[in-house]
């Protein structure tokens, strides 16, 4: 092994470090998530494991044949025509030429689609042309076709929404206003996520994908696990993935509860129970990159979170590996070196089902 191991910080800065360096900063990582989260560090073997990982001599790793895991996705097609401040390269094709592009050229093990603003609130107003767009799509491919998009409980307040804001009423010490507006804001995009869902089973759709659950707090978390609650009873084989925006869910509310747990303050392997109890088929674990730290710490400290969440869950666990997740760099094209490294990681040693 090389005693100067490549690599980076969480900021996609290329960086070199000694073969020491890295050990420090795989038990500083590991430490760091078993402590958040009261959940156990990794084990001398897998940090050795991932020692080897990182000092790996090739530009991109892998994992050994028949390890190879299912990889989902959260929209990838749109790169396709999305500009390049979503990480897109523009290129002049439809929704539908990019769902089939990524499914034949790139092989997709799953494809998607979904509305270019990528929240349930307004697909709600358009979804027969979603209906539409959908069935269209489904007929010409063969992979799991995903429907997708985001809770985004925040466009529910003022002035995007209805509900008075809460950020504006937590400065002057409405708490219980606060609470209120959010308790409401909540019910309204339940119903909008039950309502977007039923629609899109009613043509056949292969499954549902939340994304980015819990990104305005635990009412929005809450929201959620309802519907999908509702869901599986009114359309129970349409699947359903849950992904988290989080380690940790923002206790914007603070008292909100479901299964007779407090949402705010779960960390990924609280959050993939309480998503198994609503009827999630899929739980996406997403884990925060410190910009600050290397690569290696990162990876250390993810790999911990998700080994921690596959242990207890009884559903699929997915990582979100992607830009500022899962220990790869916050870039909008993240590095292949970053990303395959941590790839291979959350499977040998975080043990996760996909990605």
């Amino acid at each position: 092994m090389k005693d100067h191991i490549p690599t980076r910080m969480g900021d996609g800065e290329l960086v070199s470090m000694s073969a020491a360096e890295v050990k420090d900063d795989i038990l500083a990582g590991t430490r760091d998530a078993a402590k958040r989260a009261n959940i156990p560090e990794l084990t001398k073997d897998d940090a050795q494991q991932l020692l080897g990982i990182m000092a790996e001599p090739s530009r991109a790793v892998s994992v050994a044949p028949g390890e190879e895991v299912i990889v989902t996705d959260d929209g990838c097609s749109m790169s396709f025509y999305a500009g390049q401040d979503s990480g897109g390269i523009g290129i002049p094709m439809s929704r539908l030429q990019a769902i089939l592009t990524y499914e034949r050229a790139c092989a997709a093990d799953t494809t998607s689609m979904g509305h270019s603003d990528y929240s349930f609130k307004p697909v709600k107003s358009i979804i027969n042309f979603e209906m539409n767009a959908y069935y269209t799509a489904s007929m010409m491919t063969t992979a799991p076709l995903f429907y997708g998009a985001q809770p985004n409980l925040g466009l529910y307040f003022q002035p995007d929404g209805p509900h008075p804001n809460p950020a504006d009423l937590l400065p002057q010490r409405k708490i219980k206003e606060a609470r209120a507006t959010q308790e409401a804001a909540a019910e309204q995009l339940r119903e909008d996520l039950v309502f977007v869902g039923k629609k899109l089973n009613h043509i056949g759709c292969e499954g549902l994908n939340f994304d980015t659950c819990g990104s305005a707090g635990d009412a929005d978390f809450l929201a959620a696990l309802l519907a999908v609650a509702d869901l599986k009873k009114a359309t129970p084989n349409m699947p359903v993935i849950m992904g988290a925006s989080g380690e940790f869910v923002l206790g914007m509310h603070g008292e909100l509860t479901f299964d007779e747990k407090q949402i705010a303050g779960m960390y990924p392997h609280e959050q993939a129970k309480v998503a198994e109890a609503a009827g999630v088929n899929i739980f996406g674990v997403a884990i925060g990159t410190n910009t600050t730290k290397s690569v290696v710490w990162n990876v250390a400290r993810t790999a911990t979170f998700v080994k921690a969440t596959v242990a207890v869950a009884n559903i699929p666990i997915h990582v979100n590996v992607g830009m500022g997740v899962g220990g790869v760099p916050m870039l909008e094209v993240p590095p292949i070196d970053s990303v395959t490294r941590a790839s291979k990681t959350l499977v040998q040693i975080g043990k996760a089902d996909g990605l």
